[in-house]
């Protein structure tokens, strides 16, 4: 059913009453208003009389609608401003606009680190990265980052913020190698607020130094040791023994040995696939008879069953404390203050390498057992080949001389 318009008393303003619904004492009126733009005779509609105008917050009215009227005829007349309420709303809407998008870059450009690292970075950090990095991640953010930095807005964050969070880690007691840890977590969350544009600037981590140091482990077994070591495992927990045998005999770092599913491991070719390594690429690790039978001696699970788990039936997330108490009842780090000279569970890997490269393994061939990404990685070994190097020199001299010998008494035959 089409509308009855009614005049107002105000010229130009015209309504039309809802069929129900109320407003007040009266039926809810529909107000629009009538004028002439360039030649055009024009309507515009305003709003019911229930609605309320935002620009003060009121009601809209007759008298309300015929001022609107008005406004809109003057600045036809002055050539200045809306003259139509099609107009005055897109420039309404185009302020509004403008404010939010303003609004959105104050914010951007004043995110605190706390605030980028909660919402930004640390969710993308727990779904692209191992669960021990972005814990250790976290770690460093709570304890050392958040405290000092974590209320300034990224954009502020100064060099001198750093030396603040690098006097805190020394005054902590913290290693130079936790300091440099914590300064990499800084590094990668701003360098990830760099590429959201929230900054433009290096990170101020370049310019605070750390003195320069050697966090290599220096240490191994002595073949010894190793067999004191794992024969004490073995009559006090076969699991830690197991592992501990499947580390020093392959390399395999603790990650890699805590996660192997039995999918990985093919006795039949005496190789296990590490599918997650350290260096992001997967490798073949090729196992001796003894741990072929070690694994052969297991009760086999599915691809997907954790071959080692604890009594509750779960993979390990660190070697048993077990392993630290035979260590220290064997004395094996008795008087040893450097934290590069005492052994841990790491070491066993570490004597893997180094029993390789006393044996005279190529170093590339060491590389490729570890599953280093660099041979800059694995040189660490190359003074541990130093005799078999001297060796081989020493004795291609002896081959060298007793050629030139045997060809001088040659010689020596054919003139006479």
């Amino acid at each position: 059913m089409p509308h009855k318009w009614k005049s107002s008393k105000f010229r130009g303003v015209r309504f039309y009453e809802h069929p129900t619904r109320k407003h007040g004492f009266q039926k809810d009126r529909y107000l629009s208003i009538r004028f002439q733009k360039d030649g055009v005779r024009r309507e515009e509609g305003i709003a019911w009389t229930s609605e309320r105008d935002p620009a003060d917050g009121k009601h809209w009215t007759e008298a309300k609608a015929a001022l609107v009227l008005e406004q809109l005829k003057k600045a036809a007349h002055m050539g200045e401003g809306p003259s139509s309420l099609a107009e005055k709303r897109l420039l309404e809407r185009k302020r509004k606009e403008a404010e939010r998008a303003e609004e959105a870059r104050r914010q951007k450009e004043n995110i605190t680190f706390k605030q980028f690292f909660e919402d930004t970075y640390y969710p993308i950090s727990k779904t692209s990265k191992k669960e021990s990095s972005y814990a250790h991640e976290e770690t460093h953010f709570r304890l050392w980052i958040n405290p000092i930095i974590g209320k300034k807005p990224i954009k502020v964050i100064a060099p001198t913020d750093i030396e603040r969070i690098k006097k805190k880690l020394l005054d902590a007691g913290r290693t130079l190698r936790t300091i440099q840890y914590v300064l990499a977590t800084i590094r990668q969350i701003w360098n990830m607020a760099r590429r959201s544009g929230l900054v433009s600037a290096d990170s101020p981590t370049r310019i605070v130094k750390i003195q320069k140091f050697d966090n290599r482990r220096q240490r191994f077994l002595s073949h010894e040791e190793a067999g004191l070591l794992l024969g004490n495992l073995k009559l006090k927990d076969l699991n830690t023994y197991r592992m501990s045998l499947l580390s020093l005999s392959t390399g395999m770092r603790a990650g890699e040995v805590f996660g192997l599913t039995w999918g990985c491991v093919d006795t039949e070719r005496g190789i296990i696939k590490i599918l997650d390594a350290k260096s992001g690429r997967g490798r073949t690790v090729y196992i001796t008879d003894e741990i072929r039978l070690m694994f052969k001696g297991l009760k086999r699970g599915n691809s997907a069953d954790i071959v080692f788990v604890d009594r509750q039936g779960k993979a390990y997330k660190e070697i048993p404390a077990l392993f630290r108490d035979v260590v220290r009842n064997l004395n094996l780090n008795s008087g040893i203050s450097d934290s590069r000279q005492k052994i841990t569970y790491h070491s066993l890997r570490h004597t893997f390498a180094s029993w390789h490269a006393e044996a005279g393994t190529d170093l590339y061939i060491i590389k490729a057992l570890l599953g280093h990404s660099t041979i800059t990685q694995t040189e660490r070994y190359a003074h541990l080949g130093q005799n078999t190097l001297q060796t081989a020199v020493s004795t291609f001299q002896k081959s060298l001389q007793a050629k030139l010998q045997q060809e001088h008494a040659m010689r020596e035959a054919n003139d006479g």
